[in-house]
């Protein structure tokens, strides 16, 4: 008997248990008394569909005491997409307190598209200031300017998905700088009128086909930078210098190779003349033999040789003796003049 009532009470709690895990009571009792319209049935299918109904009827509950028309099985689908249903909720909740038109469907698809839904709908009510690193642009004078600007944007919530983020609209608003400074034709314009740079930029249109609305930008800090007109200027007359170097080198060695060669041909010029100078013993000689040169005009000609050797060797090297002999005959040179 004892045995049967244990067997009896296991089967009663296990029975019990088991519908209280598929028919969460409390839950469906606080749903009812918040006037969210969950069934028994509902609550027992998010268990079969592996749903947890704890994070289901919570934000349904919230939904309805905030008058948004959402049904639990949309936010079943979205959650089971792995969407934050607490996210589009609490968006949802904002945009309507904000007058800002957003539906569930359009929340759903930014919130899976990795956005923070809520954010941006507090992003289109307050706007947020984005500040760009400084950028570095030259006017035309060749002046560089390093400017630092901050951007107010507000989020765009019908371009939230698919559109581009806020490096996008750094990147074109840096675009935007550089070419409006680099179109002034001095550095002082955009000194003395740092608005011109933000009326130019502000007219290009940069917030298309982003997630954003800018709504003003303006300059922040502008600080002079280097002359860059005229260090390219010293670059340029630099590599000219090197170039005029470079062909004065060229022109150099052409003409040091020339001279070589005009050593070389001198020096074969002369092995030449030595060539023909060692045939005149020879022709000599043939002369003699055939007496169409006597003895005595052989020994004029080696006195004139020998003459021509001496006065040769005296003036590479004159001795004072010499030098003293010749100023002598000079001196009586003049006077017999």
């Amino acid at each position: 008997m004892d045995i049967a009532l244990i067997i009896l009470g296991v089967l009663v709690f296990a029975v019990v248990g088991t519908i209280g895990f598929f028919v969460p009571i409390g839950l469906w009792i606080s749903a009812i008394s918040a006037g969210t319209s969950v069934s028994i049935l509902s609550l027992i299918g998010m268990r079969l569909r592996r749903v947890n109904p704890y994070k289901i009827v919570p934000e349904l509950i919230r939904s309805t005491k905030a008058n948004l028309k959402v049904k639990s099985n949309e936010l079943e689908s979205h959650h089971l997409s792995g969407g934050n249903i607490s996210n589009v909720i609490n968006a949802l909740i904002a945009a309507e307190r904000a007058n800002i038109e957003l539906d569930f469907t359009l929340a759903c698809a930014i919130d899976l598209a990795g956005r923070d839904v809520f954010e941006a709908v507090n992003m289109s009510v307050n706007p947020i200031v984005i500040k760009t690193p400084p950028i570095s642009a030259v006017a035309l004078d060749g002046i560089e300017l390093k400017v630092t600007a901050k951007i107010t944007v507000k989020a765009d919530i019908s371009k939230l998905v698919g559109g581009a983020g806020e490096d996008t609209v750094l990147a074109r608003v840096g675009e935007g700088i550089v070419s409006s400074i680099g179109s002034a034709q001095s550095y002082k314009e955009i000194l003395e009128n740092p608005d011109k740079i933000s009326s130019i930029v502000l007219k290009k249109g940069l917030d298309q086909g982003t997630a954003f609305n800018i709504i003003s930008i303006d300059i922040a800090d502008i600080d002079m930078g280097r002359n860059i007109g005229a260090e390219l200027q010293i670059e340029q007359a630099e590599a000219d210098k090197r170039i005029a170097q470079a062909k004065a080198e060229e022109r150099r060695a052409l003409a040091v190779a020339r001279e070589q060669e005009m050593k070389a041909y001198v020096e074969e010029m002369r092995a030449k003349v030595v060539e023909e100078e060692a045939k005149v013993p020879a022709a000599l000689a043939i002369a003699l033999q055939n007496s169409r040169l006597n003895a005595k005009e052989h020994y004029e000609l080696l006195n004139v040789q020998a003459d021509t050797a001496m006065r040769k060797n005296l003036g590479a090297n004159p001795t004072e003796e010499v030098v003293d002999a010749v100023k002598a005959a000079v001196v009586v040179e003049k006077k017999q003049k």
